[in-house]
């Protein structure tokens, strides 16, 4: 039986060309498809199957009408590479905490402060340096340093008072090394440059030393790492 190919698909396979592709096997006895010698269907150079002029819908082959005629070659498929994990941050290491201080300040005041033009140390004074002061500089490890300032009330002139300041600082600091202090000890007079308490200059004489007792102080300040 002679078979007819429509032209269209003659075309078609004519002018594409052609890749390898998997034989179709035609229906026997009859088949709307052209084949060759061997029975299989024809293909174009793109799988397309060739079909006769009478053709219809109902005569569809499996691999020529919804299937891939062409074998497809396997995709490659991406290797995937796992990202580089970063590296994890070092530990921040946690800073040191501030040595603990044991820091003071302490006024010698009220029945501890020294007579009008004197420079002994009371009972009172020496009382509270043996409470007070020792007992602070008990609380340190390391005690790099004290630090004696005195100071007078406002009556007399500043070169007197200057002097007179800087013996009341050197006495608190022969009493601190009778004590067993041996840590460096700075004095410093401030003379009547620090009043720190005002009085009224009509007062008699006894009244006004009484008033003015305040400003003839020492101040006695310890530095030094604490226990």
């Amino acid at each position: 039986m002679i078979k007819k190919i429509t032209f269209a698909c003659l075309l078609t396979s004519l002018a594409l060309p052609t890749f390898a592709q998997t034989d179709i096997q035609a229906l026997t006895p009859n088949s709307a498809y052209g084949q060759d010698a061997r029975g299989k269907i024809t293909r174009s150079g793109f799988g397309l199957c060739w079909r006769t002029g009478y053709w219809t819908s109902a005569d569809s082959t499996p691999g020529c009408d919804g299937e891939l005629l062409a074998p497809v070659a396997k995709p490659i498929t991406p290797e995937v590479v796992a990202p580089i994990a970063s590296p994890a941050p070092a530990p921040v290491a946690p800073k040191p905490a501030a040595p603990k201080r044991c820091d003071f300040a302490i006024t010698l005041q009220s029945d501890e402060t020294f007579d009008f033009n004197k420079a002994l140390l009371k009972n009172g004074a020496k009382q509270r340096i043996d409470k007070d002061v020792m007992d602070k500089l008990a609380t340190c490890v390391k005690l790099d340093l004290v630090i004696v300032t005195g100071h007078t009330d406002l009556i007399g002139d500043h070169k007197y008072n200057q002097k007179l300041s800087e013996k009341r600082a050197d006495a608190v600091a022969t009493y601190l090394t009778s004590k067993g202090v041996s840590a460096p000890i700075d004095t410093m007079g401030m003379g009547k440059t620090q009043q720190i308490k005002f009085c009224d200059e009509k007062l008699s004489q006894t009244k006004l030393f009484e008033c003015l007792a305040p400003n003839r102080r020492v101040v006695i300040e310890g530095r030094g790492l604490a226990k």
